[in-house]
């Protein structure tokens, strides 16, 4: 009996290969093997919306050998990732492989272990076709979108771009993040720091107002107001309360956590992230075979499997003692959208400490999956247990605030430290705890104001953009990484450092979509189609449904954009600079052209000034043949009498007018070969000319005088005729220029064009 096992990748393959005995044969499809064409829109919208998929170029000569190998096997086990994707790929497969459905089975698992893969293999199941047609339905829904609104973009803005369904969404939430920090007005504020002493303790004690009433300090004249009767009195303890509190761990990674955690502290963009995970999910070589070190990390579950949970408990009493291990198990609620299908990312094995596998790992292997384990280590530990004390300080009338606290029990704080991502609060993280006594009278050592002025919210970075995403219910892990790729990718987008900053083309892109196709780009309308998309994965919805009623308003608004842009009502802004036009002094603008953007004056045709611009923008750096000055020819202007000078341009070196751009004189350089013209005794002259730059020749008066020829004239007379030859090179032979005689005869040396 033979079983032929078919996973996505080749990494994948040689892992799950070593599992099974010799009578599997695990090999990769290489991702998905089927999709809508390129060329077209691939969807009958007038028939159900239905897709016409087409096998993919290049992947033609795989599914043949998958064909063979299926028909020689008893039973196709489709094991591809376990989610959306993952099962349209099965679907794909096993419709491109005509594979019968009792023949193809569905096999899932959430980590790539021995236990995981032959359990799944004894418990195969059907294709699950509301998973598949809820990939199905977001495939359709991008590829309208994409196809319709596409070409409005083209025709109003510039060819080549491309409008998306989740990308227009994300690139506005960056674009009115920039505009917010372009409007943002700062307004003054003051802070009051005292640093009073207790004993030979120091305490930090911020101004708060008054006793039940908060005072916000907005100019110099009302803190120092504040510091000059403050200076006068003396500072009392009017209150204390020294309280016993506990901190929680945070909970297993998610998708979304995993690269916001991995992003903060190791510095990692997304798609390095989830490229990393991917390679320690499908298997790492740790010298006894491949293994699979995490569970699948596409996900938004926080739930864990009981074994996983068992297998943590027993490591963490055993590594740290009992007192370390919570009394009551720990279990973690995801949002009420998530997707509860897999485990939240977890060490697929307690075996696999990081320290003991670190040598089979590359550095960033290794550092990703140290995180990984340190959070779900400290996720199913103790409380860290605080002592802490809060104090309001009085003097003058006024009520200062200081907080400090000391970790009595570290408990999961021994593991995993969650750094600005805790819930520590920021009046908690004076550490060395002081307790003052109530009615004690504290020695001032200084007392400080400080001027600060408010800040606008930053730019978003891929982790903080991340967060929003998730937060506003716009896409699923498994879309998080391709968004940022895309919209990155595509130019709406650049990054600054580790910030992210729209382009001219993201800001003018977004108004274009936000005044034409304002559900594409709604907060609340693409977080509503995520919805409809889970509810057709859980059997609940209808794909051609939840298709229908999008398609019936984006048809309207794209009805709507296109008359408006046949009546001329699109408006796009102009893109400025701040470089000046050289000749007339106007703001110069950017502009598109075949070898990408430069700046022009905006006053052209009167003004032809341009500035070419480097990838950043910059004015590009001459080059110093650039930088020299033009060829003298000694040869006047016909126009303006000023000296004719040698150019280049993109068709070869030209005379041009010395007082360009007053004087647009030009000219083609021509060459004389020696040869008088037979109309009219003129010296006949060499000329290029043309995208190809090919060489012909004419009398120097041409057009007056018509002669004209692509072969070369000589002075070698025909013997039959007596009058001139040109040389064909491609015969080496002469050729008499009078048709009616037409004598053709060998040349007796090869001789060279001029």
């Amino acid at each position: 009996m033979s079983n032929l096992v078919i996973v996505e990748s080749p990494a994948k393959a040689n892992t799950i290969r070593g599992y099974l005995g010799s009578s599997y044969k695990v090999t990769a499809s290489k991702g998905h093997v089927r999709d809508l064409p390129k060329s077209k829109l691939g969807v009958d919208i007038e028939d159900g919306f239905k897709a016409h998929y087409i096998n993919i170029r290049g992947k033609g000569d795989l599914i043949n050998q998958l064909k063979k190998e299926a028909k020689s096997c008893d039973k196709v086990f489709l094991a591809t990732d376990p989610d959306r994707e993952g099962e349209a790929i099965s679907w794909h497969l096993a419709t491109a492989l005509g594979i019968p459905p009792e023949k193809a089975l569905r096999v899932s698992f959430n980590e790539i272990t021995k236990t995981a893969v032959k359990s799944a293999i004894k418990d195969p199941h059907p294709i699950n076709m509301d998973l598949v047609n809820s990939q199905q339905t977001r495939r359709i829904l991008d590829r309208i979108v994409g196809y319709k609104a596409s070409p409005f973009l083209w025709k109003n803005l510039r060819s080549g771009l491309s409008a998306g369904r989740v990308q227009s969404v994300a690139t506005r939430i960056i674009v009115e993040r920039e505009e917010e920090i372009k409007n943002f007005v700062p307004s003054e504020y003051w802070t009051v720091t005292a640093t009073l002493l207790s004993g030979k303790s120091h305490v930090k004690a911020i101004f708060y107002g008054r006793k039940d009433e908060k005072i916000e300090l907005h100019s110099k004249e009302e803190t120092d107001e504040v510091l000059s009767k403050v200076e006068k009195g003396e500072f009392k303890v009017t209150s204390v309360k020294n309280a016993a509190k506990t901190r929680n761990p945070a909970p297993p990674f998610t998708t979304s956590t995993l690269q916001q955690e991995a992003a903060h502290k190791l510095g990692f963009n997304s798609s390095r992230i989830m490229k990393i995970a991917q390679e320690l999910y499908e298997g790492v070589n740790l010298g006894s075979g491949v293994h699979g070190l995490i569970t699948y990390m596409r996900t938004d579950s926080l739930r864990i499997s009981v074994e996983a949970a068992n297998a943590a408990e027993s490591y963490i009493k055993e590594a740290y003692g009992e007192e370390y291990y919570p009394k009551t198990r720990r279990f973690y609620k995801a949002k009420s959208n998530a997707q509860d299908a897999h485990e939240a990312i977890r060490p697929s094995s307690m075996a696999n400490e990081p320290e003991k596998i670190k040598g089979h790992l590359t550095s960033e292997q290794y550092k990703l999956y140290k995180l990984i384990w340190d959070r779900f280590v400290a996720s199913q530990m103790a409380s860290a247990r605080l002592a802490t004390s809060q104090s309001e300080i009085e003097n003058s009338g006024y009520t200062f605030h200081t907080s400090s606290y000391a970790v009595e029990f570290p408990g999961f704080l021994t593991v995993y430290d969650p750094g600005e991502y805790g819930d520590l609060k920021e009046s908690e993280k004076q550490k060395n705890l002081v307790t003052l006594t109530e009615g004690e009278t504290l020695k001032a050592r200084s007392v400080d104001g400080e001027q600060h002025f408010t800040e606008p919210a930053p730019r978003f970075t891929e982790a903080s953009l991340i967060r929003f995403l998730e937060e506003k219910g716009i896409g699923r892990p498994s879309t998080y990484t391709p968004i940022i790729t895309t919209i990155l990718s595509r130019d709406y987008v650049k990054r600054e450092g580790k910030s992210l900053k729209p382009t001219y083309l993201g800001e003018v892109t977004t108004k274009l979509m936000k005044d034409n196709f304002p559900d594409i780009v709604d907060y609340k309308f693409t977080a509503n189609m995520e919805d409809k998309l889970d509810e057709i994965e859980n059997g609940e919805a209808n794909m051609t449904d939840v298709l229908s009623d999008f398609y019936a308003k984006f048809s309207a608004d794209l009805a709507k954009a296109e008359e408006a842009s046949k009546r001329g009502e699109i408006e796009i802004p102009q893109e400025t600079t701040d470089y000046t036009c050289e000749n007339c002094g106007s703001k110069l603008i950017i502009k598109n052209g075949r070898y990408g953007r430069f700046a022009a004056c905006p006053n052209y045709p009167t003004c032809r000034f341009t500035l070419p611009l480097d990838a950043n923008g910059n004015p590009k750096k001459k080059t110093p043949a650039e930088k020299k000055e033009p060829e003298k020819t000694g040869i006047k202007c016909e126009i303006c009498g000023g000296e004719m000078v040698v150019r280049t341009g993109r068709f070869g070196s030209f005379y041009a007018c010395s007082n360009y751009p007053s004087c647009r004189n030009t000219k083609q350089i021509t060459k004389p070969i020696g040869v008088k013209c037979p109309l009219c005794g003129s010296e006949i002259v060499a000329k290029t000319g043309g995208k190809k730059r090919v060489t012909f020749y004419s009398c120097e008066k041409y057009p007056e005088c018509s002669f004209s020829t692509w072969d070369r004239p000589t002075d070698v007379k025909c013997p039959k005729c007596g009058k001139m030859t040109v040389y064909k090179k491609s015969t080496k032979t002469y050729k008499c220029i009078d048709p009616a005689c037409g004598e053709t005869f060998a040349a007796e040396t090869e001789e060279k064009d001029s």
